[in-house]
């Protein structure tokens, strides 16, 4: 059995570095679960300087769907992984499968079903996106809703839970 470590925070908190933090306290090979897709420039550029942060330790899997089939694929390849982030991962799954938000979720629940069964730690980021106003728009209401709920029921699954705020971490849980 192995620990699983949620951070979240809201956007530009520090949560990616601290989580990089944390899973530089074990050893080399380090894996990267990265659910982002470079749809634009923008994000392209944020690939890169994440990317940047990160040293020949790291070795990055791109998946933005299958986050739990690519976790055990290659868990014994690293001696931890770091997946960030739920939020973008939820946005895979919210626009690509066919059950809309209740699959999204399903496979939420499936994903926190499986950290007692892991055998490398996981630390896994996330974003706090419901503090803010309610969204206008049906599908951004639908997309906050369920990250909030994605992140409550990892964040009950996993072994310790930190948020960041203006680049310090809280411990949770």
């Amino acid at each position: 059995m192995s620990k699983t470590v949620l951070v979240t925070g809201g956007a530009r908190s520090g949560k990616s570095r601290f989580a990089e933090g944390l899973a530089e306290s074990y050893a080399p090979l380090r894996g990267y679960l990265a659910t982002g897709e470079a749809g634009d420039a923008e994000m392209a550029e944020r690939i890169e300087r994440h990317r940047g942060r990160r040293g020949p330790e790291w070795q990055t899997v791109e998946e933005p769907v299958g986050v739990e089939a690519a976790i055990r694929a290659h868990e014994h390849r690293f001696n931890v992984i770091l997946m960030d982030c739920v939020t973008l991962w939820v946005t895979n799954l919210l626009f690509r499968c066919e059950g809309g938000a209740q699959e999204a979720l399903a496979q939420v629940k499936s994903f926190a079903g499986s950290f007692p069964h892991l055998n490398t730690p996981l630390i896994i980021v996330t974003n706090e996106v419901g503090m803010g106003i309610v969204p206008e728009h049906p599908l951004s209401r639908t997309f906050r809703d369920l990250a909030g709920e994605a992140n409550e029921i990892i964040a009950a699954a996993a072994d310790e839970v930190y948020v960041t705020i203006s680049g310090l971490p809280l411990r949770l849980k």
